[in-house]
């Protein structure tokens, strides 16, 4: 495995048997807090992890699975006492794929969020782009930097979500909190699959979908299965890609049980 760089971990409360969440895409474990609290609330440890390149973890070049799963196998070392239920959100999801299959002696049980063993061309690419252009240097505030993004990101939601990522510096210059330029550059890996055909682990595995998603379609249900054969599929029909968000009770339900 790669050199793992040591992520930042958010603590969301709770005693008990651990779930250890990770984010999608331009994410991070800010965006965990609530769907956290609400599964710490029945008798769980909650934690998530801010990804290499995003939140407050260090930034790499390297954006691999390979890598991302590495530095995930440091933290579970680093902070339980044995392996964990591991949900994995999008990107996330794809991350905690490739875990379980690196080191299977760290996972109980793997919860994929709206994400399938699969490619995903073309995903994001608008939205990378917006970022690039945006001049940071004029910004005047992040209602301005909405405005300016308006125009290339018409979906306020997903502005919204992708200004999570604006912050100031110390001398109060806007910047982007995500490593952009390296996950630009990786698109076309973190777009792809996570595994290789032949690979698979039996472990108890759950795939959450949005049933107004797309993301996870009928037809991917023989790929996750060829992969990790004990799983199930579970749709929440009233939610989009962010069931944490869109479900937020059917989705603790689906992730305990």
């Amino acid at each position: 495995m790669p050199q793992a760089l040591s992520l930042v971990m958010r603590e969301l409360g709770g005693e008990g048997p651990p779930i250890l969440v990770l984010h999608g895409l331009l994410g991070s474990s800010r965006n965990w807090q609530s769907a956290g609290a609400a599964i710490a609330a029945r008798g769980y440890r909650v934690v998530a992890a801010d990804l290499r390149n995003h939140g407050a973890s260090p930034w790499d070049d390297d954006c691999s699975y390979a890598a991302l799963a590495a530095d995930v196998a440091e933290l579970v070392g680093r902070a339980f006492a044995g392996p964990v239920h591991l949900v994995g959100h999008s990107m996330g999801g794809k991350a905690a794929m490739r875990l379980v299959v690196d080191r299977p002696d760290l996972v109980s049980r793997l919860t994929v969020v709206d994400i399938a063993p699969r490619a995903y061309p073309g995903r994001l690419r608008a939205e990378f782009a917006a970022m690039e252009a945006l001049d940071l240097s004029s910004v005047t505030s992040r209602k301005d930097a909405d405005a300016r993004l308006s125009a290339a990101v018409a979906d306020w939601g997903l502005r919204q979500f992708i200004l999570t990522n604006l912050g100031q510096d110390a001398s109060g210059r806007w910047r982007w909190t995500v490593n952009r330029a390296a996950l630009e550059r990786a698109l076309p890996e973190i777009l792809g699959s996570s595994l290789a055909v032949d690979e698979s682990w039996g472990g108890p595995t759950r795939f959450i979908r949005g049933g107004k998603s797309g993301y996870v379609r009928d037809e991917d249900v023989a790929a996750i299965r060829g992969h990790f054969p004990s799983a199930d599929v579970v749709t929440l029909p009233d939610s989009g890609h962010n069931p944490h968000f869109d479900a937020r009770a059917g989705f603790v339900d689906a992730v305990l049980g």
